[in-house]
């Protein structure tokens, strides 16, 4: 007799002939998660389970301290099994979401340590990397995290460089970015297991086009996101995003492009109704309104990893842009976090 708990009903099906050894999946929810990547993880597992009849996949949700926690977005979610009852040589997801250096506690990074001793195998979805490079088990294995976090999260952790992919797995780390990059992750690892039919099958059923691989990019290309196949503007604001930390004058970066300043400026102001100097000034900041949301970086450690001169300059320039000092705009997102 199956579990209603973990195959529910449906009409339509899918048979699956051999019998296997359930897998179980263990997702421990840390405060403020986003719970769109967390569900597209979950739900290809019950899509299997109810297509196939059988249980197939067995699945438990954790917390910190066993309590409740709320997600980002004000969701409540309970646990269903206490960390103590983890068995050895489990997989277990991380979950996060918003402001993820501060959401798992020394207990969590003590709890993840001793479960990746005992042989636990550990994923992290969405910003979950932030937990797992805490605990110090990512080591040398490819590992990406949502692309919006990617900036805070290399400044943290100088020695570790996320891919830009989509997920990414190796023998014993399972990473993925936000949204619905979990349920192409989860689609993959269905396909190892069950096959090419069933994977497919279940994609249908969440409506979802599945993406040409894991290497698949988070983002869109430049190109694509600016309306442009124009490569010297590309390539112009591929140069900038590299050069954040140590600005270029626009006379050298015109000489690195091989065009005029005439040429650049007319360029963005087409493609971005901005001037490149407009332009550079924005990257520099959205990178600083990053590492203000992620790191604990002084605020003039972050004026000198965003190529401003002082800490001054940069408060002048971020409170212009998002009508917030950086000390206030600290100071708010702490008090929300408590």
């Amino acid at each position: 007799m199956v579990n209603e708990k973990f195959v529910s009903k449906g009409a339509a099906s899918f048979t699956l002939n051999d019998d296997r050894e359930k897998q179980v999946f263990y997702f421990l929810l840390l405060p403020k998660l986003t719970m769109l990547a967390f569900s597209s993880a979950l739900e290809p597992l019950r899509i299997v389970n109810q297509l196939t009849q059988k249980e197939i996949y067995n699945w438990h949700i954790l917390t910190p301290n066993n309590l409740p926690v709320t997600c980002s977005n004000g969701v409540v979610i309970s646990p269903d099994t206490e960390l103590e009852n983890v068995q050895k040589n489990a997989t277990i997801f991380v979950c996060s979401g918003v402001e993820p250096m501060f959401t798992a506690d020394k207990q969590v990074i003590s709890w993840i340590r001793r479960q990746h001793r005992m042989g636990s195998k550990f994923g992290g979805i969405c910003t979950g990397a932030y937990a797992l490079a805490k605990a110090g088990i990512i080591g040398a294995s490819k590992f990406t995290l949502h692309w919006e976090n990617q900036p805070g999260f290399i400044e943290t952790f100088h020695d570790l460089l996320p891919t830009q992919s989509l997920f990414e797995i190796e023998q014993n780390l399972i990473t993925c970015g936000g949204g619905s990059a979990a349920t192409d992750m989860m689609l993959h690892l269905i396909e190892e297991s069950l096959g090419r039919d069933v994977a497919v099958v279940v994609a249908d059923m969440c409506i979802h086009k599945r993406v040409s691989g894991q290497k698949a990019p988070q983002k869109s290309s430049l190109s694509v996101a600016l309306g442009s196949r124009n490569l010297h503007l590309i390539s112009a604001i591929q140069v900038m995003t590299e050069t954040v930390e140590d600005p270029l004058p626009l006379v050298k970066m015109c000489e690195i492009l091989e065009i005029s300043r005439r040429q650049l400026e007319r360029l963005f102001k087409r493609y971005t109704q901005q001037s490149p100097i407009q332009f550079y000034y924005s990257l520099r900041l959205e990178r600083a309104h990053a590492l203000l949301n992620e790191t604990n970086m002084s605020i003039t450690e972050i004026a000198t990893a965003t190529g401003f001169n002082s800490a001054s300059h940069l408060s002048r320039q971020f409170k212009a842009k998002y009508n917030i000092s950086p000390t206030s705009f600290r100071k708010g997102w702490h008090l929300n976090l408590n």
